[in-house]
């Protein structure tokens, strides 16, 4: 079968749930994916043919959109800071804004040495593997509360030959005692960073099917009355466990800058700074402690 045919039947499939430029989007990498095929091949070869085998995979591929399960989870990968880490159905997909949270981080420390690092909320690994492979002095850490994700994350600090220590712990109870049991979070850190739960219940109705249905909750969502019960936890133990000018980073809900930002000052922050993500959404906090 011709493959600008099959182009042409993706389109029509897909069009009206996801718009024509995300549906070329998904063409375009399934054949780079599955074929070593780059965008522009049909440009170049317009009557290029695919087989019966190549055909099975582009069409299953199809099926598996029409029931709007993310191109990630097709793949098996979603690509973050110039890298392709493993996804699936037990971790988040990294998207752009965690990103720009990254970038921040690195535009704030790239000359700095010998950094500890902790991430919190890890799923993936994408946060903590990237300051790895970009603070190349830094000792970094990333922790979550599900083993699901943890196997995750390691097979992507294997895979992407970095040397984060992952490992399990709670949020929410990580500042019950004066030593925690979980050795790892006795230590002192220059930099915490957390992408947590933050989507209040009431905010589904904003979300795509792809996302409510195939991404875990419990990395999504917190209860309406209690949308910062992780961020508390998380500044507590920041505001215990950061040296001295440390520096907290958090992404954060959109509607609840300001709370997040009173949060911090509560906690004893001196400096906190709210910023926008590419979309003009207020999504990162950074504060430092004093």
């Amino acid at each position: 079968m011709l493959l600008r045919e099959i182009r042409n039947i993706f389109h029509t499939e897909l069009n009206a749930v996801y718009g024509a430029e995300e549906v070329s989007s998904f063409f375009y990498l399934l054949i780079e994916h599955y074929f070593d095929l780059e965008r522009f091949v049909l440009a170049m070869q317009p009557d290029l043919k695919i087989d019966k085998d190549q055909e099975t995979i582009i069409f299953k591929a199809l099926s598996e959109l029409k029931l709007e399960k993310p191109i990630q989870h097709i793949i098996g990968t979603a690509y973050f800071m110039d890298m392709d880490f493993k996804v699936n159905e037990h971790v988040l997909i990294p998207r752009p804004e965690t990103e720009e949270l990254v970038r921040w981080i690195l535009d704030d420390h790239d000359n700095d040495h010998a950094l500890r690092v902790l991430d919190m909320g890890t799923g993936s690994g994408c946060i903590p593997i990237s300051l790895d492979k970009n603070l190349k002095n830094a000792k970094v850490f990333g922790l979550d509360i599900s083993t699901e994700a943890l196997q995750v994350a390691r097979e992507n600090n294997e895979s992407l030959h970095t040397s984060v220590t992952f490992f399990q712990a709670d949020i929410l109870s990580i500042n019950n005692s004066t030593k925690n049991e979980v050795s790892e979070l006795n230590q002192k850190f220059d930099i915490i960073v957390s992408n947590p739960p933050y989507v209040r219940e009431l905010e589904k109705v904003e979300m795509r099917k792809n996302v409510l249905d195939h991404e875990p909750n419990l990395a999504l969502f917190v209860a309406d009355d209690n949308p910062l019960q992780f961020y508390d936890k998380i500044v507590e133990y920041a505001s215990n466990r950061l040296e001295h000018n440390g520096c907290l980073y958090l992404e954060i809900n959109q509607y609840l800058g300001v709370e997040m930002q009173t949060l911090l000052h509560q906690y004893g922050f001196k400096t906190v700074v709210l910023k926008k993500d590419m979309f003009g959404n207020d999504r990162m906090l950074k504060g430092v402690k004093k």
